[in-house]
């Protein structure tokens, strides 16, 4: 019986001190191994696979006592995947605490709209927190890896803000934006005018890709895609500057001359009938719409006054007249 009652004592002692020792490894802080020390939890992954990879890399004192707290606490199985960095020190709790929220790192680009795929790749080769897979490629391997259809690789990115854990493929942020964009174009498509003069979803994009870039104001846009509109189905020339300087390409300056109007490309309106042959650069939503429910107007012209809106004209008399006026201060 005494023997008994010693062996009771030892187990409540060793239950006592081990609990001792979880109250005070749960309070104490643990220290980063490295300042803004990150690691990953991949989908599926087990606390207790986690436990032991961050007592291998310093930041656990051991790889048991976490995932056992962990078990104690109820929160071993509510562990959230991402990338999580630990910019000062934290309890083993906050730890938890901040694994069970999903308190992530993650990278954020953003895409405006009127930028072109050569922009795109160039703003994700300059993202350090991406697996770079696309610099050195080819467009056709680009077009491969993103998912994109064949052809030219315009305007099928749709410009947003996108989120990523670091360390995902540049092409995988490719595929999300081709993806938003195929959505927007079908459901711009959809709600279309049906006496808009385009023969398919591909020309929408590529019309929406000349008013984005012929304006940056919102309320504007139905107006301009009219004019295009009108003069599409009058079957005169587009003559819009933004295409002749995409098919001028890496040439064009920053200027844009009288020579340069008449230098036959196939993206020159002036040169060309009809549509360029592929978008020129990504268009937003805005424009989208703008491109495949455009104003009911009879203007076929118009002119920028200078501070970011633009004078539109009916007749080659009226446009003459808001040129002198607006482009060599005459009136």
């Amino acid at each position: 019986m005494r023997k008994l009652k010693v062996l009771i004592l030892l187990v409540l002692a060793s239950l006592l001190g081990a609990a001792a020792w979880l109250a005070l490894f749960a309070s104490k802080a643990l220290q980063p191994p490295v300042p803004g020390y990150e690691f990953h939890v991949r989908p599926g992954a087990s606390l207790r696979g986690v436990s032991r990879r961050l007592s291998d890399e310093g930041l656990l004192p051991d790889a048991n006592s976490f995932w056992i707290l962990a078990r104690i606490l109820g929160k071993d199985r509510a562990m959230q995947a991402g990338t999580y960095r630990l910019d000062a020190p934290m309890t083993p709790i906050e730890l938890l605490d901040k694994l069970n929220r999903g308190d992530v790192v993650n990278v954020d680009i953003a895409f405006i709209e009127g930028t072109t795929v050569r922009q795109w790749l160039a703003a994700l080769a300059l993202q350090p927190r991406l697996k770079q897979t696309l610099p050195g490629k080819s467009k056709d391997e680009v077009r491969a890896a993103a998912g994109l259809p064949e052809g030219s690789l315009e305007g099928w990115l749709f410009p947003d803000t996108y989120r990523f854990d670091p360390g995902t493929a540049d092409a995988d942020v490719l595929k999300r934006a081709h993806a938003a964009m195929k959505k927007r174009l079908a459901e711009a498509w959809q709600a279309r005018d049906p006496d808009v003069p385009l023969a398919n979803p591909y020309e929408a994009l590529i019309l929406a890709s000349i008013v984005e870039k012929e304006t940056g104001a919102a309320a504007e846009r139905p107006l301009v895609a009219s004019v295009f509109v009108n003069r599409l189905r009058k079957g005169m020339r587009l003559q819009t500057d933004p295409t002749v300087i995409y098919g001028m390409g890496a040439t064009f300056d920053g200027n844009i001359r009288k020579k340069d109007l008449s230098a036959d490309t196939p993206w020159n309106t002036y040169t060309r009938d009809g549509l360029p042959p592929t978008p020129i650069a990504m268009p937003g939503a805005a424009s989208l719409a703008a491109a495949t429910r455009p104003a009911k107007s009879d203007y076929l012209y118009f002119v920028g006054k200078g501070d970011g809106t633009h004078q539109f004209s009916r007749t080659l008399e009226e446009h003459n007249r808001a040129v002198a006026k607006y482009q060599l201060g005459k009136g």
